[in-house]
């Protein structure tokens, strides 16, 4: 009886291995080491802000309205529950996706504005934290990558014969991705010139031109 119970033990395994078992696994604990990272490096963002925006403000002309959509996206963000289950819902997928681009929006927007404060570039603190936001940019770019790999793998195992059968018999289903559009609209990270603005002409200067 014993004998029976390994040989039937063993051919169930090969017979799941042999319709993509394995594969279903294997992939969807990418995924979620995957997706651990992208929070990983999003939430190392979201830390950096509040010092970001506290530096900002010490230059007391600075636009405040640039300021608040900051805050504004920062706290959205943040307030999501990103849950590993949170790939497995389309629609609290896009939700959340969106809240992290409206981030990256307003950061971007903030990074701009800088340009026209040449005090505020000149703040070692500011320039440090530019350094990194851009550098945590970079991260997440390269940890949404990985994701979206993860994810194509594991969606074509599940749609694919024979290994669809298995995952209609286990349960498994196509997991959500980052769209093509916002794949392009955080592609690429933040910059800002620090380059010095061109000196005012003396009034030597002025006077020799005359």
């Amino acid at each position: 009886m014993r004998k029976f119970l390994v040989l039937a033990m063993t051919l169930v395994a090969v017979a799941l291995s042999g319709c993509g078992y394995n594969s279903l696994q294997s992939t969807d604990e990418q995924i979620k080491a995957s997706w651990s990272e992208v929070l990983n490096q999003y939430q190392r963002r979201a830390d950096l802000v509040p010092n970001l925006v506290s530096t900002v403000k010490g230059e007391a002309k600075f636009e405040q309205d640039t300021l608040t959509k900051v805050v504004e996206a920062r706290a959205k963000a943040t307030s999501i529950q990103a849950t590993p289950e949170l790939v497995n819902d389309p629609a609290a997928f896009q939700h959340f996706t969106q809240a992290q681009s409206q981030l990256s929006s307003a950061l971007s927007r903030l990074l701009v504005v800088t340009e026209n404060y040449p005090n505020l570039k000149a703040n070692q603190a500011f320039r440090d934290l530019q350094a990194q936001l851009e550098g945590t940019e970079n991260r997440i770019t390269v940890a949404r990558n990985r994701y979206i790999k993860a994810v194509q793998d594991y969606n074509v195992t599940v749609r694919s014969f024979p290994s669809n059968l298995t995952a209609m018999a286990f349960g498994f289903k196509e997991k959500a991705n980052f769209t093509v559009e916002n794949e392009k609209e955080i592609a690429k990270p933040p910059t800002v010139s620090f380059e010095a603005a061109p000196a005012a002409p003396t009034a030597a200067a002025s006077g020799a031109a005359q």
